[in-house]
């Protein structure tokens, strides 16, 4: 893939997955739609408009993606929804990130890569951010919120791992949203007494769904291949400060001190670790 449109597509992958925490947080904040409905609604909606791209290609009848990563994918999407009813959006998009980078980079350890004292430092550094922001205190982030949005970044980490090997990144996108659906009807039929809906919040999740998550995960399957595990975690670091950003000028959140430290620590610490040279498998 030319270096120029890698750059491009990922750049916009990162802009849908920033897009994606400030449509969430707008629905839950500002309209009556509960956070399984705006999750099923969004899963739904990222189906089907990969089924249509899928379907103009001839390809309907080979659905690719597996039962693990569409897993992974509703884990995400579910503790992304609920962690967002308590959580601004810059704030969220850090725990989320930070927790994608953990698990990226783990998988490597775990796979024999040797870290050297450059990661090593850059990971406690990345630790103790996270354990400030959460540490109790007038400006911490909601512990359930945070629990829930650490395990949304695993699932999102483990499934960006497991789309390394994707050769036909529609496909197996459009698989993988396909699989949720089972799940989100379960989960919608389970939360149906707290079911609230309205115009707005429907909008917003179907545009989440469509765009954000369809058509942004289509194109971070495609760039998947082309980057190092270690590159494609440093370079979802953008993700949280677009989306603070977005909060502050969208939402009219505030930046607390707290956060713009742990945000220092946490992006600084993982960006140490992801660009630091591991010494290979022993």
């Amino acid at each position: 893939m030319a270096s120029t449109r890698l750059l491009l597509l990922t750049t916009c992958a990162m802009l849908a997955f920033a897009g994606n925490s400030l449509l969430c947080r707008l629905a839950l904040q500002q309209t009556g739609i509960d956070p399984a409905s705006f999750t099923t609604l969004r899963l739904v909606s990222g189906a089907a408009i990969l089924w249509l791209l899928v379907s103009l290609r001839g390809d309907r009848r080979n659905m690719g993606g597996g039962w693990p990563a569409a897993l992974a994918l509703f884990i995400y999407a579910a503790g992304f929804s609920f962690a967002y009813v308590s959580l601004p959006t810059g704030t969220g998009a850090l725990i989320l990130f930070g927790a994608v980078q953990a698990t990226m980079i783990g998988y490597g350890f775990w796979r024999g890569e040797r870290l050297v004292r450059q990661q090593i430092g850059g990971m406690a550094l990345a630790l103790a951010g996270l354990v400030g922001l959460l540490l109790p205190g007038a400006s911490a982030p909601s512990l359930q919120g945070s629990l829930l949005m650490l395990a949304a970044g695993v699932a999102w980490g483990s499934y960006s791992l497991l789309g390394k090997g994707s050769s036909q990144p529609i496909r197996d996108t459009a698989g993988n949203f396909l699989r949720t659906l089972p799940l989100a009807a379960l989960l919608s039929s389970l939360t149906l007494s707290g079911a609230t809906l309205d115009n707005a919040g429907v909008g917003l999740a179907l545009a989440s769904g469509a765009l954000a998550s369809g058509l942004g995960y289509l194109l971070w399957y495609a760039v998947m291949p082309a980057l190092a595990a270690t590159t494609a975690a440093t370079v979802q670091l953008s993700v949280p400060l677009l989306a603070a950003l977005g909060g502050v000028v969208l939402l009219a959140e505030p930046i607390t001190l707290r956060l713009v430290l742990a945000a220092g620590a946490i992006l600084g610490g993982i960006a140490l670790t992801g660009l630091a040279q591991p010494k290979g498998r022993s």
